[in-house]
């Protein structure tokens, strides 16, 4: 199951879950759209891997 970390790993900016804000490397790194556009460059200071928008999970509804 994916890792979904709740801050971006550059500047600790909240990413909750429904985040349309998170991008992730192969390796679940996570970091929000301000940081990786501009000092990561699209690339995971990590592994150097792309990073790409993280899928969002809807929180599941209460009464299922």
């Amino acid at each position: 199951m994916l890792d979904m970390r709740s801050s971006c790993e550059h500047c600790a900016k909240a990413l909750p879950m429904e985040s349309e804000e998170a991008l992730i490397c192969s390796y679940e790194c996570t970091f929000c759209a301000e940081c990786a556009a501009g000092p990561l460059q699209q690339r995971c200071p990590n592994c150097q891997g792309e990073l790409l928008r993280r899928p969002r999970r809807v929180p599941k509804d209460p009464e299922d």
